[in-house]
């Protein structure tokens, strides 16, 4: 970290930068993890093209997994992949006729469905005159043990045998459509560090959890997709996430595995016990105050990741070591007091690296990340997606 922060030291803060011998060594472990099946990123958790181009340039990296329609014709015309996956169904009309208006981007990106109102809406805003859309059924991958428990993401309403395969007949039967994938993302595996920090029984709970609810998913993906191959010619099985790799691999029915925040390292990824990704995307900020001995208080950083509201949600002081944030004050928008031994030697302009909770979440603060290259001893600016005027979400 004392490298990075070096060879930044001409920067003026607030600033983000990206450690890229981090990256790249984060990229060839989900590699390995994935064992053999190709990896599609997940641009939400990256948001700058630079580095989802990177990610692409590695040997077993393959696709894009997008996070709207929008999004996914804008890298389509940008050159960066002709096989892209919208993770998330779509009800933007005005991108929806720019796909079907352009013969190219229709052949390459393929959009979610779960529902014939999915199909619907499509049929609503393009009309029967068009190009076949490619599709994606998505399942549900989470697990119901009991009559009213539902553990996992709260997404499509595909859960058993029969509804998928019957949704999958009522593609098939509609024109102007082509059932092209299967999707079913594992939340409750891929996105839940099986051992948080100071909760051992919080963890065993999770483990418990998630290895049944893997056996479950396993027979019931099989099942599936056995069923939905008597009905189309799939090109692709997408399954599982960066907390999930070796699991969704070992069952054997999927043809590829997402993976995004993997790449990044951020602090909500420290949390599992089988691996660990190096922080690769960071923030400095600077000491604007010193309103005691053992108190520097930074400029910004109240960066509050999305989902359930708590600890795990807030930014975490990475560098200098030994700092940790106010338990009455937290993260703030204009202000982050910073406590610790550390904090006796800051001086007023220093600088505090943080950690973002979330990976993709830190570009949308920055609108542009500072490649570092170590060994090189080398910056560079790149935009993220905010950078470029564009905001997905």
């Amino acid at each position: 970290m004392r490298r990075i922060d070096e060879i930044t030291r001409d920067l003026d803060p607030p600033l983000a930068a990206v450690d890229l011998a981090a990256f790249d060594h984060n990229a060839d472990d989900l590699v390995r993890r994935a064992a053999g099946y190709p990896i599609r990123i997940a641009t939400k958790s990256v948001r700058c093209r630079e580095l989802i181009r990177r990610a692409l340039d590695k040997p077993g990296c393959a696709g894009l997994m997008c996070y709207t329609l929008a999004e996914a014709l804008w890298l389509h015309a940008e050159g960066l992949g002709d096989d892209l996956l919208v993770a998330y169904p779509t009800a933007d009309r005005a991108a929806l006729r720019r796909l079907a208006a352009d013969p190219a981007a229709a052949a390459a990106i393929t959009i979610m469905v779960d529902s014939a109102e999915h199909l619907d809406l499509v049929d609503a805003a393009l009309g029967p005159n068009r190009p076949p859309i490619r599709v994606c059924a998505e399942v549900d991958a989470s697990w119901k043990p009991l009559p009213g428990v539902h553990l996992g993401t709260r997404r499509s309403p595909l859960h058993t045998r029969s509804q998928v395969r019957g949704f999958a007949e009522e593609v098939v039967r509609r024109e102007g459509f082509r059932l092209v994938g299967l999707m079913a993302y594992e939340g409750q595996i891929a996105g839940l560090g099986d051992a948080p920090a100071g909760r051992p029984l919080r963890g065993a709970a999770l483990r418990w959890i998630q290895r049944r609810s893997a056996a479950e998913l396993a027979e019931r993906r099989a099942a599936v997709v056995a069923d939905v191959r008597e009905v189309a010619e799939l090109e692709f099985v997408n399954g599982g996430g960066t907390g999930s790799l070796e699991r969704t691999a070992a069952e054997g029915v999927v043809s590829e595995i997402a993976a995004g925040s993997g790449l990044i390292g951020p602090t909500l990824f420290d949390a599992y016990r089988a691996f660990r990704p190096r922080p690769a995307a960071l923030f400095a900020l600077p000491v604007v105050h010193r309103p005691a001995k053992r108190i520097a208080t930074v400029f910004g950083g109240g960066y509050i990741a999305s989902g359930v509201a708590g600890a795990d949600r807030v930014p975490v002081p990475h560098w200098p070591e030994g700092l940790a944030l106010l338990g009455a004050e937290g993260a703030g928008e204009v202000q982050t007091p910073v406590t610790g031994a550390a904090a006796r030697h800051l001086a007023i302009g220093d600088r505090v690296w943080f950690r973002h909770a979330k990976a993709g979440e830190l570009a949308e603060r920055f609108e542009h990340y500072h490649l570092v290259d170590t060994a090189a001893s080398t910056v560079r600016q790149v935009p993220t997606y905010r950078g470029e005027g564009r905001s997905f979400g």
